[in-house]
């Protein structure tokens, strides 16, 4: 039986938004706690949007190189069900704070350049709950570009590789060959399924999800 592929939306600054994406079949909401971003929450901002995400579905609070009272702040404040990192915080700092984590990494940086430097950095992050793979550009995330996943090669065989959510320049119009390609256990989209930035399109986030669910759909 084919598995389905988990869906996370990221980036979220409306109401209305979270709600398009919950309707829409979602499985895991972005909040952005990185004030280099676009598309960045304060803690009430985000604590009113964690008012509208019902049961069953997830929030994910993502960070880049934060401060770890900030880090705390928004644990206790905004109850997150998963962090994300997506600087370069080193393992001991994503698992200081006694929660499931997610690593990201921007594939084609400088050491992840290689399946093999790929594989042997996130080999450094065996306690995250999951690996996401980003492209590599001059912000961290967002910026709607894509990689290789030739790449993913060596993590994709690897016995201990922990699941694989693809990012990265995604879009309702490419998910879907990209989910049959990779097979990863989850994607993950910001601007792709934006009118601009923090802008959610509910149109978007239904062809989106569409898209990820016909990928799932054995081919005959």
């Amino acid at each position: 039986m084919m598995q389905r592929t988990r869906i996370k939306l990221c980036g979220f600054t409306r109401e209305n938004d979270v709600r398009a994406a919950v309707r829409a079949g979602t499985d895991a909401l972005g909040m952005i706690f990185f004030a280099g971003s676009r598309r960045a929450l304060d803690l009430a901002q985000a604590e009113a949007l964690r008012q509208a995400v019902p049961a069953f579905v997830d929030v994910v609070a993502l960070f880049v190189n934060p401060d770890p009272g900030h880090v705390r702040e928004v644990v206790d404040t905004v109850m997150p069900d998963l962090l994300q990192f997506h600087g370069d915080e080193s393992p001991q700092e994503c698992e200081r704070y006694g929660r499931r984590y997610m690593r990201a990494f921007r594939i084609g940086a400088p050491g992840l350049a290689t399946p093999g430097e790929v594989l042997a950095e996130c080999r450094r992050y065996g306690s995250a709950s999951a690996w996401l793979f980003d492209s590599h550009s001059a912000g961290y995330g967002g910026s709607g570009k894509g990689f290789d996943l030739g790449l993913l090669a060596a993590v994709r065989t690897a016995a201990d590789a922990r699941p694989i959510v693809l990012a990265g320049g995604l879009a309702p119009g490419n998910v879907e060959e990209r989910v049959r390609t990779l097979r990863p256990y989850a994607v993950d989209v910001s601007s792709g399924i934006e009118d601009a930035p923090g802008v959610k399109s509910a149109e978007k986030i239904h062809a989106f999800v569409r898209s990820v669910r016909n990928a799932d759909a054995p081919l005959d």
